[in-house]
């Protein structure tokens, strides 16, 4: 049975945290691990935590919740805690306010690579599939505008970050070797798929569509806060993968792209 471990940033999320602990609770999945990387908040989001692991661990669900409150140094920083302890097969950051799409999305991920091929060493280094938008009550907004492709490169990304993070699930072994970057403050995931993509190519590992909906994005997180900012990192990180010069044209092409969709 492949094992998820499911990693959950937060700081002072008392908030929106609820959703995204019974996310994973309800999850049909029973081989999950779930890992609470807080940044030593202050406010009710170490008690909701708490009670949401004693929950978990009444239930008999067969998930381990592993709770972890301590200062870092910002969000990448914090996962890359995750990463050091990640214990499962797949990696997947769902974040506070995020949330599965329904009870069994993990099952049928599962599923749904069983039914594949599977390479010689077992598992394709990434299984990935769409993402829905939803507001601060996680109701659903609409469907994320740039959609996965059906064969997915590290080449992909010069369009765009045709993947949402929290729909990147990266194999554990290969994404334990590419830490965040944390000299990015907001695109650090960007510059993380993109190289966990690099790698999988580098080890000829085949990156898989899920085809279906894995993760529900909260409309309103830290990249959305700080959209200039944001958009100045991603460039930056482009600008490395690709060159400056496709990275220029692209974002031309962006532009014009932008004037005829008004």
């Amino acid at each position: 049975m492949i094992k998820f471990t499911v990693v959950t940033i937060t700081f002072n999320a008392e908030a929106v945290l609820g959703r995204t602990l019974q996310s994973v609770l309800q999850q049909t999945h029973t081989d999950v691990e779930h890992l609470i990387i807080d940044g030593a908040s202050t406010d009710g989001t170490l008690a909701l935590a708490e009670a949401y692991k004693a929950e978990s661990d009444a239930s008999g669900c067969g998930h381990k919740v592993i709770i972890r409150s301590e200062p870092d140094d910002g969000i990448y920083d914090a996962m890359n805690k995750g990463l050091t302890q990640a214990c499962g097969d797949y990696i997947i950051f769902m974040n506070a306010g995020d949330c599965f799409p329904q009870a069994d999305t993990l099952e049928q991920v599962a599923h749904r690579c069983r039914l594949n091929e599977l390479p010689s060493d077992g598992l394709p280094a990434v299984l990935y599939g769409r993402t829905d938008i939803v507001d601060a009550e996680g109701r659903f907004l609409y469907s994320r505008r740039l959609q996965p492709p059906q064969k997915l490169t590290w080449r992909s990304f010069r369009q765009g970050m045709l993947v949402c993070h929290q729909a990147f699930y990266a194999r554990t072994d290969i994404a334990k070797n590419v830490r965040y970057d944390t000299q990015y403050r907001y695109s650090a995931d960007v510059d993380w798929c993109i190289r966990v993509m690099k790698e999988a190519d580098r080890l000829a590992l085949p990156l898989q569509n899920i085809g279906m909906v894995v993760a529900n994005y909260l409309e309103e997180g830290e990249t959305t806060r700080h959209h200039r900012e944001s958009l100045r990192e991603r460039y930056r990180v482009m600008a490395k993968h690709y060159g400056q010069v496709s990275t220029f044209l692209m974002h031309c092409w962006f532009v014009v792209r932008s004037l005829f969709r008004r």
